[in-house]
């Protein structure tokens, strides 16, 4: 899975951008915060329902 689990302490979200030398994307959701990185071309989508995010599309196209 491309989502990983970001710690949240004290209700506070502690994220080090200079470890991070891709373009990320932070989702926070029902208490829970998860990363990811970006593809380097194509879309990513985020899809909610009702207030909740329910699954991150990652479309990278095709190659010809």
């Amino acid at each position: 899975m491309r989502l990983e689990d970001l710690p949240i302490k004290k209700g506070a979200l502690i994220i080090d951008i200079n470890e991070r030398d891709k373009p990320f994307v932070v989702v926070y959701c029902q208490g829970k915060a998860r990363i990811t990185y970006l593809p380097e071309h194509g879309e990513t989508k985020i899809i909610t329902h009702q207030g909740k995010v329910k699954r991150i599309k990652f479309d990278e196209g095709e190659e010809f």
